[in-house]
């Protein structure tokens, strides 16, 4: 990925919400990543305290959260999201420090943000935010999160380009006033799929880092790049009805769900676990429901009948993000551990 925004010369700002591991963020640098992009205040708050400087916290303000805010901009380069006038009024009485603003635009997510269209507001907005000798405009930026909600890859692609053209068409517009101001897109699935970036200046996927079975069954990934299963303990079998019960739920799972090609709900593919990590996906097999801690797998009978209750069976996730924030730590396959927030 990091190849992927040098070669289209973006500016990479990942977002390390999926893993939340400073040992992780570890390898970004590796890769010569200098900034990064969280999800919430303790986010940055831990990142910071882990050498990261330069931090876009992509989540509109909370101002309820003024005062860990205010630290964070005291001794690092910060970075908001805004969407109010409310929030730039709350920020210009009580911000001390310099902070960078993003503008949070809706491109057809419909989660938070303001449209695209909109011109008008987004004019006020940073009207507002220019009189504020503490704020500074950074960009604008959106997450195209109806990414996830479609069936193929054209229609990724589709939205990718409808969404970066909505930008683009407001960057023009704003770009006489504010000849600086970037634009800023990154959902994992365009940015998997995605060759053509022109208009854009940076890029901020996070799921990439581990990939996951949404991600696979959007067509972003193979089986092969996701890169974390939880590890579960199969505790009872019930031939009749070919299920296999694990220890794993909805509090280790989430209740992230795909449909498969028979219209059936998927919460995770069952692996078995191997010297080297796991094999694929076994077939046929999957995580039909969930409670709070019971997994139930169905599986036809010669996986049925291969696994045991004592053993342990890898579940690659719906939505990795979800479940590293459920787990408290990652073993590598070679049993080091790695922390995380």
């Amino acid at each position: 990925m990091a190849d992927k925004a040098n070669k289209n010369r973006l500016q990479f700002r990942p977002h390390f919400k999926t893993h939340q591991s400073a040992e992780i963020g570890e390898w970004f640098r590796s890769c010569g990543i200098k900034m990064i992009t969280v999800s919430s205040v303790s986010m940055a708050g831990y990142f910071a305290a882990n050498g990261w400087n330069d931090i876009f916290i992509a989540f509109p303000v909370n101002i309820l959260e003024m005062e860990p805010i205010s630290t964070l901009a005291e001794n690092i380069k910060l970075h908001l999201a805004v969407e109010s006038e409310e929030a730039v009024e709350y920020l210009s009485q009580n911000l001390k420090f310099n902070v960078g603003v993003y503008l949070k635009i809706d491109t057809g997510y419909h989660r938070t943000g303001i449209q695209a269209d909109d011109v008008s507001r987004v004019e006020k907005i940073l009207q507002k935010i220019e009189k504020v000798p503490n704020l500074n405009i950074t960009g604008i930026f959106t997450h195209a999160g109806h990414s996830y909600d479609v069936t193929s890859v054209n229609d990724i692609l589709k939205i990718h380009n409808d969404s970066l053209g909505k930008l683009i068409k407001l960057k023009n517009r704003l770009s006489r006033k504010y000849p600086g101001i970037i634009v800023s897109v990154g959902d994992t699935p365009s940015s998997s799929l995605a060759t053509d970036f022109t208009g854009a200046d940076e890029l901020r996927p996070g799921n990439f880092v581990f990939y996951d079975v949404m991600q696979y069954f959007l067509g972003a990934c193979k089986p092969e790049d996701i890169a974390v299963a939880l590890a579960c303990p199969v505790v009872a079998k019930h031939k009749e009805r070919n299920e296999i019960v694990i220890y794993g739920g909805v509090v280790h799972l989430s209740l992230d769900s795909v449909t498969d090609t028979k219209g059936r709900k998927v919460y995770g593919l069952v692996v078995k676990m191997t010297e080297n990590g796991w094999g694929k996906p076994l077939n046929d097999t999957f995580v039909s429901s969930l409670s709070q801690e019971h997994g139930i797998i169905k599986a036809p009978d010669e996986v049925f009948n291969s696994i045991e209750v004592g053993d342990i069976v890898g579940i690659l996730p719906i939505h990795s993000c979800l479940t590293a924030n459920l787990a408290k730590e990652y073993y590598t396959i070679d049993e080091y551990l790695i922390k995380k927030l």
